[in-house]
């Protein structure tokens, strides 16, 4: 037995990999965190770079709560008590009263009757679609779901699925109006706010739409968002896309690994929904959950977005992200338009954008370049991403650098 052959197929194909300039495995590596200073932000050293201090604008830590000292304090407090690992499945002994508050705490928060955590939200997109998918399903989906949910749809045994046009809501009742009677259920999945792009579904209009045409389908419409971008960064307090548009999903999914700080996802809804998915969901049923230690930690972060601190820090997001948005516009840059912290820059050629991620890391700036094929062709990017840990300061000098010469 030998890996020759593999290895002969996987080296032409890492080539063409890196012949579309779409390459991750060269990842940067942080070796070091330090804390604002002089009315900045806080700095970060990667490996291989030297002593030169990095402004960090491609990060999901929307809120600045991995580094909140009480957020660290609460998950290094459950660690000396309770240990590194969970040491089991949930079903196991792997439940933890730190992972049963957490549950019951999501679902306070979001105005839901039960919850259920998992290692991860992209495990919980693919733990929780199938179960819910028979041969008699029709899944609808948005053009621009994330991965999670396109990889979460091959596993599922759907029936069939339809594809609408990105936030084109009457492409999306026409679907509706199509399939009447060939399909017993239908489920309409979507993200809340696109990652590529920084907009958000119209759920009010999805929520109308699944309820107009819901006595169509035996077994009625479904409808679950992933609004992992969204809560703690979207809305006056947080609540995310369902938030800004007041209206509710069947099924809410969204990760502990962005604004608040931490690792893990979740979802929440009926009580007799996460019942059932917890007999049925195998990424649950057999696989760890986050850590005693992460769900403490979680917990924390949720009781600060849930605060006053958390409704101040939000404004200050909003109030950065705004800033950022102007002036880019103001130096006449293409900036799709939206309250969200991603701060979608459109470039529109692969070798450009890669030239302006280039020119922005030379200035110790960290950023996010999207080229074809990860973006279709003329709609490459630069993904800007603010924090409540960054300062007034921190966006004028990177409005400085990207706007020069």
């Amino acid at each position: 037995m030998s890996l020759n052959k593999l290895e002969a197929i996987l080296k032409q194909q890492l080539a063409s990999i890196d012949a579309m300039g779409c390459a991750k495995r060269d990842e940067p590596v942080i070796r070091a965190r330090v804390s604002g200073k002089n009315g900045f932000g806080p700095r970060y050293y990667l490996t291989g770079c030297g002593e030169e201090a990095f402004l960090r604008m491609n990060s999901n830590s929307y809120l600045g709560l991995d580094c909140h000292p009480d957020v660290v304090a609460a998950e290094a407090k459950a660690a000396e008590q309770l240990g590194t690992g969970p040491g089991a499945v949930r079903f196991i002994s792997g439940s933890y009263q730190v992972h049963k508050d957490l549950e019951h705490n999501l679902a306070t928060f979001h105005g839901r009757e039960a919850a259920m955590i998992f290692s991860a939200a992209y495990a919980a997109m693919l733990a929780i679609l199938p179960p819910l998918i028979s041969e008699h399903t029709l899944i609808v989906s948005d053009a621009l779901n994330h991965n999670c949910i396109i990889n979460a749809i091959r596993l599922s045994r759907c029936a069939a699925k339809a594809v609408y046009g990105h936030l084109d809501m009457a492409e999306l009742e026409t679907i509706l109006q199509d399939n009447r009677g060939k399909y017993q259920r239908v489920c309409v999945v979507t993200d809340g706010v696109f990652s590529m792009r920084g907009d958000y579904a119209d759920l009010a209009q999805i929520k109308t739409l699944c309820e107009r045409y819901d006595d169509d389908y035996e077994q009625g419409i479904i409808s679950i968002v992933d609004d992992s971008h969204g809560v703690g960064v979207l809305g006056a307090t947080g609540r995310g896309t369902e938030q800004v548009c007041a209206a509710k999903a069947d099924i809410l999914l969204a990760t502990l690994g962005k604004a608040f700080g931490v690792n893990g996802g979740y979802i929440v809804s009926s009580q007799k929904v996460i019942d059932y998915l917890r007999e049925t969901a195998a990424l649950y049923i057999y696989s760890n959950p986050i850590t005693a230690a992460e769900a403490a930690a979680a917990t924390q972060a949720l009781a600060v977005v849930d605060s006053s601190e958390g409704v101040e820090k939000l404004a200050k997001l909003h109030s950065l992200s705004a800033r950022l948005r102007a002036g880019l516009i103001a130096a006449g840059f293409t900036v799709l338009s939206g309250q969200h912290a991603i701060v979608a820059v459109l470039i529109g050629d692969t070798q450009q954008t890669k030239t302006l991620v280039d020119k922005l890391f030379a200035h110790q700036i960290l950023t996010t370049g999207l080229s074809y094929p990860v973006v279709p062709k003329g709609q490459e990017e630069i993904r800007l991403q603010v924090s409540a840990d960054h300062t007034d300061k921190d966006i004028e000098l990177l409005l400085s650098v990207i706007s020069s010469n």
